[in-house]
């Protein structure tokens, strides 16, 4: 049996959040005690106590506790046959679905590393991932969008082996048969491969009837999972996060909704599990509450609001832009929601006017929280109960210090109401940046992590973002970097110069828009420019808008500048409104 340590809260001292403890949730406690331990014991310990109720729901496929508990049994056995061991680096290249949760934890089992990876991820960026990170091993499915980018990796030698599992086996009997029927298609031949050696079936990694050996893990120093992340530079890194950082994250989001019943409530993953924010608040919160976690593969808002209807969820974790498309879907009122008593807003400022009319439409309470991978993610969140505070991120969670530093000075703190960089202390802040020192100096203010957003702390203690220092573009709650867009761009015969901004947008909050200066004497349109990005950037990282002009704006030393860009795009949404 493992031992729960807890952790000491940070000592009260002159921090700028300090404040919040005078208008801190009734029910929730800052000081309050924060246990570590491996963090595959989350699952172990609900797995003992309600390995009866309903883990998961797949497509009407449901598995219990006792159910996913004993196939993580199967696969930690069946990795460490495959020689996963103390810090070997396992990714996962999933959907959302059973499987990951399986592997996920699986892997902590077995004493590797976790290594998230976008499935919408081209080749290119994945061979990226795969050698910052040390990736020996990468678990996906038999689907021939996801294996065809594995089996490329194989062959050319940037991945070194992969584990394959059948998507058919998560469906409920007739819907298998009928995928194999009607889809058969879309199903990959890994027997096929030219480098079938170096496949593993999940068939056969869970045949063995050896159960799995224990693992020595030290919360404290040993990584969990590399979540990669741009940081504030959009240079992809992989921040470190200990067992004891994820699992402390699951407690304090836990304990800022104390009215949740533990056994008696559903989780609906729309959000993809690999993004940290739905890691935790979905995945994870979910085993904490042993709540049935209803799954979708991928988000649709008509089958979500079917399955919302039908499932019953009680949590809704999302995004602004997934509030905001559900209640302006043209036949709102003939789905059933009333079943949502807890909705947490994340990735993105969520405006108070899509807050109030979701609320109003479907009873339930939305609360806008504040993070960053680099912090496991969640660092802050609003109250559920009380007086909406428009704009505001919130309330540090408990044992978190916020704290508002001179944008000149980072070693100084701004009086209240003063506009600094928020920088965070806590026991969920990561390790640091694998495998770069440098930049994991950088990152920090002796012990508080540099988050490069702006804010300011009013008299009660909540915190508001008032800017973000560098460029970046947050598209339905993910992050864009410009930088990454602009040198793909570059990478066109065509252009001589790029500049990427965000602008509005209604499906995604923010979308980038191109700026293009074309080289004298060559041509292209914008069809062209979108087509050279196919295998180069993600969906997401899509420019909504390409604008070719003769000359960008520089600065007086001759740098492209995009001050001038976002103003003139600030003008003309002004004038669109009026």
């Amino acid at each position: 049996m493992t031992t729960k340590v807890p952790v000491n809260a940070p000592a009260a001292g002159t921090e700028s959040s300090l404040p919040l403890l005078r208008q801190y949730p009734e029910g929730v406690d800052w000081h309050m005690p924060l246990a570590i331990a491996p963090f595959y014991t989350l699952l172990d310990d609900t797995v003992a106590k309600f390995g009866h109720l309903t883990c998961t729901n797949f497509l009407g496929n449901k598995l219990t506790y006792a159910e996913i508990g004993e196939l993580v049994d199967h696969a930690t056995a069946g990795l460490q046959r495959a020689g996963v061991g103390k810090g070997t680096k396992v990714g996962l290249f999933l959907p959302n679905s059973p499987t990951f949760i399986i592997y996920f934890f699986a892997v902590l089992k077995a004493g590797g590393t976790v290594v998230n990876y976008n499935p919408l991820y081209t080749v290119r960026e994945l061979a990226y991932q795969i050698k910052d990170s040390d990736t020996d091993l990468m678990v996906t499915f038999d689907l021939k969008a996801l294996f065809e980018k594995v089996d490329a990796l194989l062959q050319s030698g940037a991945l070194p082996r992969a584990i394959v599992c059948s998507f058919a086996t998560l469906l409920p009997g007739a819907k298998a048969v009928l995928f194999r029927l009607f889809k058969s298609k879309a199903i990959a031949r890994p027997l096929a491969s030219p480098v079938r050696e170096r496949i593993i079936l999940e068939v056969d990694l869970l045949s063995g009837a050896d159960k799995p050996k224990r693992v020595a893990i030290d919360p404290l120093s040993d990584v969990a999972v590399l979540q990669y992340t741009g940081g504030t530079t959009g240079t992809p890194k992989g921040a470190m996060l200990t067992h004891a950082n994820i699992y402390v994250n699951v407690q304090q989001v836990s304990a800022w909704a104390p009215e949740l019943i533990t056994g008696e409530e559903r989780v609906l993953g729309l959000l993809p599990f690999f993004h940290v924010f739905a890691l935790t608040v979905v995945m994870n919160f979910g085993i904490a509450k042993a709540a049935e976690i209803i799954i979708m593969p991928r988000f649709a808002l008509d089958e979500s609001l079917r399955l919302i209807t039908k499932s019953k969820p009680t949590v809704m974790p999302g995004v602004p832009t997934l509030f905001n498309a559900i209640m302006n879907h043209p036949r709102i009122k003939s789905f059933d929601l009333s079943s949502l008593k807890f909705c947490l807003s994340g990735g993105a400022a969520l405006p108070v006017e899509v807050k109030q009319q979701f609320e109003t439409i479907t009873g339930c309470k939305v609360v806008e929280g504040y993070g960053l991978s680099e912090t496991s993610p969640v660092a802050t969140c609003n109250p559920l109960d009380g007086p909406v505070t428009p704009g505001s991120i919130g309330l540090p969670l408990p044992g978190t210090i916020l704290s508002l530093r001179d944008l000149a000075d980072r070693t100084k703190e701004v009086p209240q109401g003063e506009k600094g960089e928020i920088c965070i202390k806590g026991p969920q802040v990561m390790l640091g940046y694998y495998k770069r020192p440098e930049e994991t100096a950088e990152q920090f203010v002796g012990e508080y992590l540099r988050t490069g957003d702006v804010a300011r702390m009013d008299e009660e203690g909540f915190f508001y973002i008032e800017d973000r220092i560098k460029d970046l573009i947050i598209c339905s709650g993910f992050n864009v970097y410009p930088r990454r867009i602009e040198e793909a761009i570059y990478e066109h015969a065509a252009v001589e110069e790029v500049t990427v901004i965000g602008i509005k947008d209604k499906k995604r909050d923010e979308a980038p828009k191109a700026f293009i200066k074309l080289k004298e004497g060559m041509a292209a349109a914008e069809e062209h420019i979108l087509e050279h990005l196919k295998p180069l950037i993600s969906k997401i990282e899509m420019p909504a808008v390409i604008e070719f002009r003769d000359a960008l704006p520089k600065t007086i030393i001759g740098k492209l500048s995009k001050k001038e860009l976002k103003a003139e795009e600030a003008e003309r949404e002004k004038a669109s409104r009026s």
